[in-house]
């Protein structure tokens, strides 16, 4: 994997060092960054089409939530905190199929399920590490709620990687039928399709790809990565197609700008919080295209 990585770093590094780039990028942990960014951004904007599609934006943030306590119970049984993967999916997996279970099974409306799951699940997190205090400096844990894509390592990188590659592997051939199952069940049925095994598909894609990019913009803001572009998407496509292609661009540029924007003028914000301002800005831009397209169809009209 590192020989993959080193054939996009070294060259990139070399020009940032010529000055045909700017001077930053000869700096490895940013060219890190930017290859996460390649890899989120498009798996970001991809799943989120569905999330929004599917009217899941608050599971989404509960996934993310309950990354917290899954790094607790990582560090309990002495996981390294800076990469607590196997706590993180183990935890954050069994934590959405038995929300999604429940449901399912329960004539509970979604919120309140996903209010009562979330709610434990923090209330876990919190006992657990203050009892886990004394091993971990809790400032480690500011990247895990907020992301810090400019400290990724090989690590990191490797698990989007393959987290990436799964989905996509899985997702591009059933994404027809898992929107179908989203938008008419009973079409879905009458078709052969199950919904219900679908949707914990798309629940499984949800969760793993939210631990995969919590490094990178954080449990805290996770969730705005996979709306944000989608909805912005929306205000200006025509179809599913430019709905999903749209989705990814706005995904891809805000993580690419959020990393090169603060460097290039030296602006002291985390990375986190600029990707998701980026992504804000755009969802702006398309509201107003939007606004404005359609007051000249009335005026037209």
């Amino acid at each position: 994997m590192e020989q993959l990585y080193d054939l996009l770093r070294l060259p990139l590094m070399e020009w940032g060092k010529a000055g045909l780039l700017p001077e930053f990028f000869q700096y490895a942990f940013v060219v890190n960054a930017l290859i996460c960014a390649l890899m989120a951004g498009p798996l970001l904007g991809g799943i989120g089409t569905m999330v929004v599609a599917k009217r899941l934006a608050f599971f989404s943030q509960a996934v993310g939530q309950a990354a917290l306590t899954g790094v607790a119970i990582g560090v309990l049984l002495g996981e390294p905190v800076t990469a607590p993967y196997a706590s993180l999916f183990g935890f954050c997996i069994i934590f959405a199929l038995a929300m999604n279970y429940t449901r399912n099974r329960t004539r509970m409306t979604q919120d309140t399920v996903i209010g009562v799951f979330l709610s434990i699940s923090l209330a876990v997190g919190a006992c657990v590490l203050l009892y886990v205090t004394g091993k971990v400096n809790m400032h480690v844990l500011d990247n895990i709620l907020f992301g810090s894509i400019l400290t990724v390592n090989d690590t990191d990188m490797n698990v989007l990687l393959i987290i990436a590659a799964l989905c996509i592997g899985i997702g591009f051939p059933l994404y027809n039928r898992m929107l179908l199952a989203s938008f008419n069940p009973s079409l879905a049925m009458v078709r052969g399709i199950n919904a219900k095994l679908y949707d914990y598909i798309f629940v499984l894609m949800i969760t793993v790809i939210t631990v995969a990019c919590l490094k990178l913009v954080g449990a805290v803001l996770v969730e705005a990565l996979l709306i944000i572009p989608a909805a912005a998407a929306r205000n200006v496509s025509r179809s599913i197609k430019g709905f999903f292609f749209y989705s990814v661009v706005f995904a891809t540029v805000s993580c690419i700008l959020g990393i090169i924007i603060p460097m290039q003028f030296e602006i002291p914000v985390p990375s986190g919080g600029a990707i998701i301002l980026v992504a804000s800005f755009i969802f702006a831009g398309t509201a107003a295209l939007r606004s404005v397209s359609g007051s000249f169809k009335q005026a037209g009209a």
